[in-house]
């Protein structure tokens, strides 16, 4: 067999989430309207970063590109849960199955990467607020997004690879929504500890890693927000920080859970915690950030006021 993929399966069959009609409907309905929210909402902040000369700084330059993440992540997967309820299919080529697989690797360690980007640009903000202008260049922040781009491309070529050359031979099935590299491990009749070990040291140091960095400048952060006098400076500095702590805890109290150990969970804790960070967070994103941030919020409700006003 050596390295070669010896896989006699073509199509691979995507089980989904129910098996009952009446809940596939209402599951199909429930993944329409959040779809059409997480898109909607990303675009939205997109826009309003992108129009509002007022939010062109590091930190809403940082936001709008995991916006954009956010809505290609949430596009890798339930587009194509859409579409089989439509047609009545299961099916999935192999290779598209691990072309989903790829670019679900690539938006999730983008994801991860980001949120550790934007908490070095609320350290430097907070602890070193004189030198955040010269700290925080254009030049350093685009250098810190290709990179994650490239890191996060690289891991999933990997992960990608090393699962194109394991064999499947006779079960198609995957009890699970999209192609995730644990239920396809699982699905594997070849030996697949070196896929394993690979999640468990390089996909745990990738994982970690940007976890780490967050965890440090957050002690940071809190050190020099405590040493602040008045208390209504140190509610200011916090806020600044509150939206990006609820989308850390959101992203990482469910991807973290799944990957450290993939071959001890069921199927039905793997995909519930699969829609938490592929579903549910890109759609709450937005709804965390504008909510909690005054700045943004008149972004985006400035464009509905000029044309009320033009109406008048």
């Amino acid at each position: 067999m050596g390295g070669t993929n010896q896989s006699s399966v073509s199509e691979l069959l995507l089980l989904g989430l129910s098996r009952q009609p009446q809940q596939q409907q209402l599951l199909f309905l429930l993944f329409l309207i959040m779809y059409l929210v997480t898109v909607l909402g990303n675009l939205l902040i997109i826009l309003a970063i992108g129009t509002d000369s007022h939010l062109h700084t590091p930190m809403y330059f940082f936001l709008s590109n995991l916006s954009f993440v956010d809505v290609c992540f949430s596009s890798t997967t339930v587009p194509k849960v859409l579409a089989n309820h439509i047609l009545r299919s299961q099916a999935i080529s192999f290779s598209g199955c691990l072309t989903q697989m790829y670019f679900l690797c690539v938006f999730a360690d983008m994801d991860n990467f980001l949120l550790a980007v934007m908490a070095y640009d609320r350290y430097v903000a907070i602890c070193h607020p004189l030198h955040y202008t010269t700290k925080m260049t254009h030049q350093l922040c685009a250098l810190l997004v290709v990179g994650s781009w490239v890191v996060a491309s690289l891991n999933a070529l990997l992960h990608t690879l090393l699962m194109a050359r394991l064999s499947f031979c006779a079960d198609n099935t995957i009890p699970h929504f999209f192609c995730d590299i644990t239920p396809l491990l699982k699905l594997s009749c070849s030996d697949t500890h070196l896929n394993e070990l690979m999640i468990l040291t390089e996909g745990a140091v990738i994982m970690v890693t940007p976890f780490v960095c967050i965890l440090i400048s957050y002690i940071h952060i809190t050190s020099a927000v405590l040493r602040v006098s008045s208390t209504q400076g140190r509610w200011r500095a916090f806020s600044t920080c509150s939206s990006h702590l609820a989308v850390v805890g959101l992203f990482y109290g469910t991807i973290i859970s799944l990957y450290f150990n993939p071959s001890s969970h069921s199927a039905g804790s793997d995909m519930a915690a699969a829609m938490m960070y592929t579903v549910v967070t890109p759609m709450l994103n937005p709804f965390i950030y504008s909510l909690r941030n005054r700045d943004l919020k008149e972004a985006l409700r400035r464009p509905f006021a000029m044309k009320y006003l033009s109406t008048q």
